[in-house]
């Protein structure tokens, strides 16, 4: 791949990183009753023009 893909690629995943970590913290603030519990989130990635849909599954606790 070459250098302008593989930069372009990673100033994309960092903006996903932080605006879903700032996003994730605001429900938790807005919602009641998070505290000490479990939650599952799902996070769905796919790129227009290209077959892909990738999902990426985990726990995010309260």
């Amino acid at each position: 791949m070459s250098e302008d893909f593989n930069m372009s690629m990673r100033k994309f995943l960092k903006q996903v990183g932080v605006t879903s970590q700032q996003a994730i913290e605001e429900a938790f603030r807005d919602a009641e009753g998070t505290e000490g519990k479990q939650f599952e989130a799902r996070m769905v990635l796919t790129v227009d023009g290209v077959d892909l849909e990738h999902v990426v599954t985990g726990t995010i606790k309260g």
